[in-house]
């Protein structure tokens, strides 16, 4: 399995391969050993195509036998013309295509009722944290994404089904949820907010009903894709209980109105700062990431300025840039006065030192504190690596802590930070 693009795709190849591996199949270490290879692809940029059909066009280099999935699958023809020899061509979350397409390419194994799956189905992340995703789809027709015509309208599962997979998981060793979909915020929108039995209660299709629920299972639950409606400020409280983490990933994406207008953007960005701060003063501790794009057509110097004073006025703890990339299909690439790329490149240096300077600021803050970290990695020489709870895995930064022998990976340990720079903590255990 090669998987590309997103932790939601990064989800959908670990339900593929629990399914494959139900049915007596193994998930082979390379390409050399595999009888068939999967590639599940991202199509949201066509830089992330690029990648997807240079992924394709290596399993076929090196094995030969490759079905492609994911989000590029839905632009099949650009795949086949480039690589008519691959097997079979599916969407994303078409799971029950891919498994029959890996049935016929290498028929099941006899026997296969003795290959036993483990309780939290396969993963492809270190065992103490897990993905779960809560939807499929997105009801926003933002101009610049094309994510619905991918995926398409929200979806939700029924709260007690993810409510039973994160048992699961935290049974088998997780110690950390990560929770995602396109829009965390819409959760059980679709499902009129419904509730169903759950351990001798109930409990609602609706985000704050089901982060709370996942809070008891004794585990970190981190909220990922979340859009800033009213109903986002209960559960602020959640995370001044401890329920659920003091860390919310908000895709702003900008905050010049004229901007947020052409991107079919919520534009009420004075109403947000105000949020921001009143979320502050309920739970101190609360991190905030987002991410932003610059080079949207139209955006101006006033705009992107406007952005820059508004990063000053949030002071957001994480932030993330992109260069605005035209997508086929989307809707932003008929717009008038494009960006020049050379102003792109200068605008998304000054976004990046500008938010560099606050996360220094306040990581520093923090030297003296005690806080706790999640452990990632150990290595031979008493050193570890780890998150603190303003850190998810991968975008985030790092705990890295010295004198740490007896950690392993999983463990959540207590940490005096010594140390810090624009993107990461230095410390040593407590205990």
């Amino acid at each position: 399995m090669v998987s590309l693009g997103c932790p939601k795709a990064l989800v959908d190849s670990e339900r593929i391969l629990t399914k494959l591996r139900s049915d007596g199949y193994a998930l082979s270490p390379g390409y050399q050993e595999a009888d068939v290879v999967l590639v599940n692809t991202c199509g949201f940029l066509d830089s992330a195509k690029e990648e997807s059909l240079a992924a394709i066009g290596e399993a076929i280099a090196e094995n030969g036998r490759v079905i492609v999935t994911g989000c590029m699958g839905k632009d099949a023809e650009t795949i086949r013309q480039r690589f008519p020899e691959v097997l079979a061509i599916t969407g994303p979350a078409q799971y029950e295509s891919v498994v029959g397409a890996v049935h016929e390419a290498a028929p099941i194994p006899p026997s296969a009722y003795l290959n036993l799956v483990p309780e939290g189905g396969l993963k492809l992340t270190p065992r103490h944290y897990s993905y779960v995703k809560i939807s499929e789809g997105c009801n926003h027709r933002c101009s610049f994404c094309i994510i619905p015509s991918l995926r398409g309208d929200l979806v939700s599962r029924r709260p007690d089904a993810i409510l039973r997979e994160a048992e699961k998981l935290v049974a088998a060793g997780t110690k950390e949820l990560l929770i995602i979909s396109q829009d965390t915020s819409a959760y059980g929108v679709d499902l009129r907010h419904q509730a169903w039995p759950w351990k001798g209660g109930e409990v609602r299709a609706h985000m704050t009903d089901l982060a709370a629920a996942l809070g008891t299972l004794g585990a970190w639950v981190r909220l990922h894709y979340v859009y800033p409606y009213p109903h986002v400020d209960q559960v602020i409280p959640l995370m001044a209980e401890g329920l659920v983490l003091p860390y919310l990933d908000i895709p702003f994406q900008h905050a010049s109105p004229a901007v947020l207008r052409a991107m079919k953007r919520p534009a009420n960005d004075l109403k947000v700062l105000e949020r921001v701060k009143a979320w502050r003063e309920i739970c101190p501790d609360i991190a905030i990431r987002s991410s932003f794009v610059v080079g949207f057509p139209g955006e101006t110097e006033q705009d992107f300025d406007y952005l820059l004073e508004w990063l000053d006025e949030a002071q957001l703890d994480r932030v993330g840039a992109f260069r605005f990339e035209p997508v086929q299909g989307a809707a932003a690439n008929a717009l008038p006065d494009a960006v020049p790329e050379e102003v792109k490149e200068e605008r998304y240096a000054r976004l990046m030192e500008k938010s560099a300077a606050i996360s220094a600021a306040k990581l520093q803050a923090k030297v003296g504190r005690t806080v706790d970290v999640i452990v990632d990695v150990v290595d031979d020489e008493g050193g570890a690596t780890g998150r603190s709870k303003a850190d998810a895995p991968e975008i985030d930064g790092n705990v890295h802590l010295r004198d740490a022998p007896h950690l392993r990976p999983g463990d959540i340990a207590s940490v005096l930070v010594e140390d810090a720079d624009e993107h990461d903590l230095f410390g040593v255990p407590t205990a």
